[in-house]
């Protein structure tokens, strides 16, 4: 009896251990479905296994990320899909505006220490120019034994006056007071000599000219830089995380809308504000108008409707006539300051930056190269991609012509 009784313990023990072998074998197998269902869950999908939210470009057929979770969507940016460069572009594209404004804060003009001023004729020796040396200081004769700042502004005044060459202190213009001051007839001496001598006088121009201006305003550049930076941000960030839910991309969307207005409407802060600072009705009638504009544009681009595929090219064309609507202050500039290169060198930059706008919004539109051959440009070239790049440069070019009227401004004035 008491064998059986081991017998059927063993046996007891012998079938339980069956069924722990089977349980760690379905956990085993159970483990490995879930990881095997997660693999498959976060793999990329084709575009007709997208939900609709996320249906935008039916010729690009692949490579997309679908209700994904935050946490795998912020690690995609260091893989391989089709929204990687268009998080790329913009990304790169702010950091790039980030490092311009923090360069050009600090390139701000500023006061020129004495100690400064004391080396110019030591930089007038160096240039071995005797007769360019003498003839500047026949200009200004006090220059190397100058004790103080007032002293010198005093002295440059009262030479350029005596020389017909200040019309009225309040429109000095640096540079050019410099370039007259120094003869021309040095200009056809010999090549090597008239090289050194615009170089001198750059120089020259470039050290003193702090001196005697006052920095206009930043705030419409800046402005400006930080419509850039916003869109440039806010794009990179939808495309990355528009993928999660249909919740966070409506979300998203609005936020990219937002930052294309926002760029398109602060691009035309500092041609206006610096062309029309003496003209404080147009200057603020232009500014009025665009702000508007760009509210009113937000605001529609909040409508469910507008993100739609069927409003794209509405979308489109309405920030086109946004950007074309800047034809009329740059119009009115031109009128007003047709003899100045200053007006001419920034509507050369605002035709260029007009050009790359538009040609990236005529691409995002047509939605080409990928119309043509639709699945081979997935990954890399296709139309938003570009648009992006467009949109970068445009940004790019805006931002060199702002420069040039802040130089205007700064040694001119109204």
């Amino acid at each position: 009896m008491g064998k059986d009784q081991r017998d059927f313990a063993e046996t007891k023990v012998g079938g339980g251990s069956c069924d722990n072998d089977q349980r760690v074998y379905n956990c085993s197998k159970e483990g490995k479905g879930k990881r095997l269902w997660k693999k498959v869950k976060y793999q990329l999908v084709e575009y007709h296994s997208l939900p609709g939210y996320l249906k935008d470009n039916e010729y690009i057929l692949g490579h997309y990320r679908s209700g994904w979770p935050l946490k795998h969507i912020l690690l995609s940016i260091f893989t391989i899909h089709n929204e990687t460069l268009n998080v790329w572009t913009h990304l790169i594209g702010f950091f790039l505006f980030l490092s311009l404004t923090i360069y050009t804060a600090m390139k701000v003009p500023s006061v020129v220490e004495l100690p400064t001023l004391q080396h110019l004729p030591d930089v007038l020796k160096k240039a071995d120019l005797q007769k360019l040396q003498e003839e500047f200081l026949t200009c200004l004769p006090s220059l190397p034994h100058m004790p103080d700042l007032q002293k010198f502004r005093d002295e440059l005044k009262t030479s350029l006056l005596s020389m017909d060459l200040l019309p009225s202190p309040s429109t000095w213009h640096v540079v050019e007071l410099l370039t007259n001051c120094l003869p021309e007839r040095f200009l056809h001496s010999n090549h090597t000599d008239a090289c050194v001598l615009r170089g001198m006088k750059e120089d020259v121009a470039n050290m003193i000219a702090p001196l005697l201006v006052r920095p206009i305003t930043r705030w419409p550049f800046f402005a400006f830089m930080g419509g850039a930076m916003f869109c440039l941000l806010a794009s990179s960030t939808c495309h990355l995380l528009s993928c999660h839910s249909e919740r966070l991309s409506y979300i998203m969307l609005r936020l990219d809308y937002a930052g294309i207005a926002a760029l398109i409407s602060t691009s035309f802060y500092p041609p206006v504000y610096y062309s029309f600072m003496c003209y404080p009705f147009f200057c603020n009638l232009y500014l009025g108008f665009i702000t508007i504009l760009g509210i009113g544009t937000i605001l529609v681009s909040l409508l469910p409707v507008f993100q739609t595929p069927e409003y794209r090219t509405m979308r489109a064309s309405l920030f086109f006539v946004m950007g074309l609507s800047g034809a009329a202050p740059i119009l009115h500039k031109l009128i007003l300051f047709w003899n100045q290169p200053e007006a001419l060198h920034t509507t050369g930059y605002e035709l260029l930056m007009g050009a790359f706008y538009g040609i990236g919004a005529l691409v995002y539109a047509m939605r080409v190269p990928e119309r043509w051959m639709p699945g081979k440009f997935d990954i890399a070239g296709h139309s938003h991609q570009l648009f992006h790049v467009l949109v970068v440069a445009g940004a790019y070019t805006h931002y060199r012509a702002g420069l040039v009227y802040l130089r205007w401004r700064d040694l001119q004035g109204c």
